[in-house]
């Protein structure tokens, strides 16, 4: 991938209004700027990716053989560690160690458009987006300055874009309503969050597509992820108010967990009058009683096709297509009626 025209002084300069030397000096701290008029410079610059690209440019004559990972749901979520929710640890332990393997060094970075982003974040030699949103300022970003990235999901703001792997979601989500249907459900609602990203657009689709073959009135309630589960416990009011389902596939573990309490505290009987499950696995699910059915993802493939992809990128070389890895589905007692 062909780096972005590097940014120079003089065009922040041009930008901010002011000269080259009130630039250097507020980058340098030196001069008598005014301490408002230097943090001005310097978001300036900061925004235009002027002083990270000017100290990358004697290190990017040879790859560090580092890479960086960013995971956006988290970014999102305000919080890096998200009790319960095992799904990010598997997944980042998983990438690190096969990139650890391949002789990359992975960095787990924060959102690289907010303050305080070390330096070296952008020296590294490419990135993995993980679960990138709609119009995601971190790949706006990773794109204007050319650095190599790819990401777990496709990029809901470019079609066109390749170079990234996932699960299969539209599956996921149809192995979960056939399961419904044939445990003898035929009004299933979705349960999604409200990120803007692939895995809530992908099963969205499909469930409405679902819908649309069975003859199915469909029903979404979107729920913020960090939410949690009592996000999904408020959800049930409004199901309800709307008619009760015969089952609900939740997407998150904990707004399932939520959806399943919230259910059982009105008096109905999981799964007796109510099939519950899960588009991703967690201790929510498991822990749950009844435990609730869940998609189990698979990190192991996903994540070489990921490396695999930015090493191709790294090297300049196109993708050669999208790639999905099937997930299995663990049907528990939450959806279970036959036995």
């Amino acid at each position: 991938m062909a780096r972005a025209q590097q940014v120079k002084i003089r065009d922040v300069a041009q930008a901010a209004g002011v000269s080259i030397t009130a630039v250097s000096h507020a980058l340098n701290g030196k001069g008598t700027l005014s301490e408002a008029t230097r943090e001005r410079i310097k978001a300036v610059a900061e925004r235009m990716g002027y002083q990270a690209d000017a100290l990358a440019r004697g290190l990017r004559r040879a790859p560090l053989g580092a890479i960086g990972i960013v995971v956006r749901s988290l970014d999102s979520l305000g919080e890096y560690y998200v009790p319960g929710v095992d799904v990010f640890q598997r997944t980042l332990g998983v990438l690190s160690a096969k990139a650890l393997e391949r002789g990359l060094a992975p960095m787990l970075v924060p959102d690289l458009t907010g303050r305080s982003i070390p330096m070296i974040s952008f020296m590294l030699d490419g990135y993995i987006v993980l679960n990138p949103h709609r119009n995601d300022p971190v790949v706006e970003l990773l794109r204007n300055r050319g650095i190599p990235y790819v990401t777990q999901g496709a990029d809901p703001q470019r079609p066109e874009f390749q170079a990234w792997a996932s699960e299969d979601d539209a599956a996921s989500c149809r192995t979960v309503l056939e399961h419904f249907a044939a445990e003898g459900a035929r009004r299933p609602v979705l349960v999604a969050g409200t990120d803007q990203n692939a895995w809530n657009l992908d099963s969205e689709a499909a469930y409405r597509a679902w819908c649309d073959e069975h003859g199915a009135e469909p029903r979404v309630y979107r729920v913020p992820e960090g939410a949690g589960v009592q996000g999904g416990i408020d959800a049930v009011g409004r199901i309800l108010a709307e008619g009760r389902p015969d089952a609900v596939y939740a997407l998150t573990g904990r707004h399932a967990a939520g959806v399943q309490s919230g259910l059982q505290s009105t008096g109905l009987d999981v799964p007796a009058d109510v099939l519950v499950a899960t588009g991703s696995d967690s201790e929510h699910a498991r822990h749950s009683r009844p435990p609730i059915s869940a998609i189990q993802f698979n990190p192991e493939a996903t994540c070489n096709d990921l490396l695999d992809l930015l090493e191709q990128s790294i090297a300049g070389e196109p993708a050669v297509a999208h790639r999905r890895a099937a997930t299995r589905f663990r049907p528990r007692s939450s959806s279970r009626r036959s036995g």
